[in-house]
């Protein structure tokens, strides 16, 4: 049997180091907003963290085979610790930034064995735009997929205009807030299916 009673631990990351970064606010009001709920429709308490990506050095094979930087290391080991990942990006040039790309090239390894093997994985992403970066999900999901992980299938996470909805650093547009979280309740839900699987 699981333990249903154990926090869901999820991870999010955000595809830009900006400081007043958009995508960064929407997480940390995600965050704020699980850790006030007493529950969700998956039945289980959830936590969430953020990884800031800043410190990722530019994805070197070479430096990964002989001596892979910490900040490398950290992400991996966060990534393994985690149930789910919430991921969010801009976007810049019709795709995902490229913070973000690096970082998941990263997290990609070692191949067929990283740690988003198997991990469910919410994206979203935001925009100043009215289209809310909604081009940049397909790449997003594309990568993802190519290392193995669970990109759950639900209506798209799109924040359009987003800088007109964020005050004092947190998503204050209900209608927003309020799509989101119930896309993280089906991640939740997905992460509640896998716990009972395996503990079958």
């Amino acid at each position: 049997m699981t333990d249903t009673a154990k926090p869901v631990r999820l991870l999010g990351l955000s595809g830009s180091i900006r400081r007043h970064s958009h995508c960064t606010a929407v997480l940390n009001t995600l965050a704020d907003s699980l850790g006030n709920k007493a529950g969700n429709k998956a039945g289980n308490k959830a936590e969430m963290t953020l990884f800031a990506l800043n410190d990722i050095p530019p994805y070197d094979p070479d430096l990964d085979a002989e001596n892979t930087p910490a900040p490398a290391t950290a992400l991996r080991d966060a990534i393994a610790a985690a149930d789910g990942l919430v991921i969010i990006s801009p976007e810049y040039n019709y795709g995902m930034s490229g913070v973000l790309k690096n970082a998941l090239d990263w997290a990609s390894r070692p191949a067929m064995k990283s740690p988003v093997r198997g991990k469910p994985i919410l994206i979203m992403t935001a925009s100043p735009a009215f289209t809310g970066g909604v081009r940049a999900q397909h790449e997003m999901r594309e990568t993802l997929s190519g290392m193995m992980g669970r990109v759950i299938a639900r209506p798209q996470v799109v924040i359009g205009m987003v800088h007109e909805k964020i005050k004092d650093g947190r998503l204050t547009d209900q209608a927003a807030l309020d799509f989101a979280l119930a896309a993280i309740d089906d991640l939740l839900s997905e992460i509640a299916l896998l716990r009972g699987a395996k503990g079958a």
